[in-house]
């Protein structure tokens, strides 16, 4: 296992958009090996929270990435998942182009290393997508693409995962595959994940706990006592203990 994976504490972070406020003193930490379920309405700011770790967006408070040991990382390797990925559709990038302009080694119209084929053919079979090595990435389908852009994030292997929705167009079937893959990668990695679901169900079974956030904190704790929790209720409009989702 490798010795030095980061956590991640949040703290004071608020984001501000033409005097709006869409955070407001949000602070809460991950522990390694854990899934930490963001959810909430839409709105609520959950996407805007992932890309404020990140750093893609302007924002006050502190983040900081620790490893195993509690020293600081500098500059950890994040992978991300957004909810949508805007490209032409039209575009005859394949996955497997896709995954070789990742290389630094070489630009892809000089060729592609063997070394990167492999690569790529492991981290796609990981997601159980193999199959879409040679196809142009706007013929997938949603789903599809999903499970591709897991495995890109994957490469190179993250300290942190953080994935917006990921699994909102993958078929019931796969959602377990992937869910399946998160685990594995908590396990085999250490790897802390932040994940943005409205899929309570899914929580329930696979995050360590919850964040439940609109704008600020709303509640925190453990994801098996999130069918206790009031506020979910209140705010997702269902009793969850009786929920057949659990």
């Amino acid at each position: 296992m490798n010795e030095c994976h980061c956590s991640v504490k949040v703290q004071g972070l608020s984001v501000k958009k033409n005097n709006n406020i869409i955070l407001n003193n949000i602070s809460f930490a991950i522990n390694h090996g854990e899934i930490l379920a963001l959810i909430g309405k839409n709105g609520a700011g959950k996407t805007t929270l992932l890309k404020a770790i990140i750093n893609s967006i302007p924002h006050s408070g502190l983040i900081g990435f620790f490893n195993s040991e509690g020293k600081k990382i500098s500059n950890p390797k994040i992978g991300y998942v957004p909810q949508h990925l805007g490209f032409d559709k039209n575009t005859p990038m394949t996955v497997l182009d896709l995954f070789c302009s990742n290389s630094k080694n070489m630009p892809i119209w000089l060729g592609r290393s063997k070394k990167r084929v492999k690569k790529a053919k492991e981290m796609l079979k990981k997601v159980g997508a193999e199959s879409h090595l040679n196809k142009p990435i706007g013929a997938l389908s949603g789903g599809e693409l999903q499970r591709v852009l897991l495995a890109f994030a994957l490469d190179p292997m993250p300290d942190i995962l953080l994935l917006d929705e990921p699994l909102s167009a993958v078929d019931r079937k796969g959602v377990g595959k992937l869910y399946s893959v998160l685990v594995s990668m908590r396990e085999e990695y250490h790897m802390p994940i932040i994940l943005v679901s409205h899929d309570l169900g899914q929580v329930y079974r696979y995050a360590n706990t919850f964040v439940l956030i609109d704008k600020h904190i709303i509640e925190t704790g453990k994801s098996k006592e999130m069918y206790k929790s009031q506020k979910v209720k209140e705010i997702f409009g269902f009793d969850l203990e009786s929920s057949d989702a659990l």
